[in-house]
């Protein structure tokens, strides 16, 4: 029986990909790299930071974090007056009426998850940040703890994703996975392990 909705943040609460690109693309332009679409999709989205700036500039430690920090900052005053991914409000009600639970589960920093969610006008009841778990998507242990502290098995659960590496974090903890077409091709998303591709959330049905 369904008892547990679990989210990705980034790319699935709401269409944020575009602004992480640009935001990208503003801090990696003096380095010589060009952050287009397909850049982003292959070498950017779905991972953590510090993967991500130690596989395009080899750097770690201090300077990594500094890059990080600005590319976050921008990513901040860029994501103003977001709006939710077609259909949530709606199925947050719904899972609301039914007694479910449901939990964000996210890769992203913090700040940039709060401040997104605020934005957004959404709670959580549970928010589970790969940064502070220890490891991040792909790996299944966010996923895994999101379970543990909702009380629920992967079995009871839905979780619903826009990324390879977030599809392949869920079902890697056991958890049917839907995922968004927000930025990803349709055949990656299944390549990854998705049950069905969603446009928006108005596609869902229990």
């Amino acid at each position: 029986m369904l008892k547990a909705l679990l989210f990705d943040l980034d790319g699935t609460l709401a269409d944020t990909d575009p602004l992480h690109l640009l935001a990208w693309r503003e801090v990696l332009k003096p380095f010589g790299l060009e952050v287009d679409p397909l850049f982003y999709r292959k070498r950017i989205s779905g991972r953590l930071n510090p993967e991500i700036v130690k596989d395009l500039l080899g750097w770690e430690g201090e300077r990594a974090e500094a890059i990080i920090a600005r590319k976050e900052a921008l990513f901040r005053t860029l994501a103003q007056g977001l709006r939710p991914t077609p259909g949530l409000p709606e199925l947050l009600e719904k899972a609301k009426a039914k007694g479910l639970l449901w939990a964000v589960v996210t890769n992203a920093p913090k700040e940039n998850a709060r401040h997104v969610l605020e934005a957004l006008g959404l709670e959580p009841p549970l928010l589970v940040l790969a940064e502070e778990v220890g490891r991040g998507k792909p790996d299944p242990l966010p996923y895994r703890v999101a379970l543990k502290r909702l009380g629920v098995g992967p079995e009871e659960a839905l979780a619903f994703e826009d990324s390879p590496a977030g599809v392949r974090s869920a079902v890697g903890a056991g958890i049917p996975t839907y995922a968004l077409l927000t930025g990803h091709p349709k055949e990656a998303l299944l390549e990854a392990g998705a049950k069905g591709v969603l446009r928006d959330f108005r596609e869902v049905s229990f």
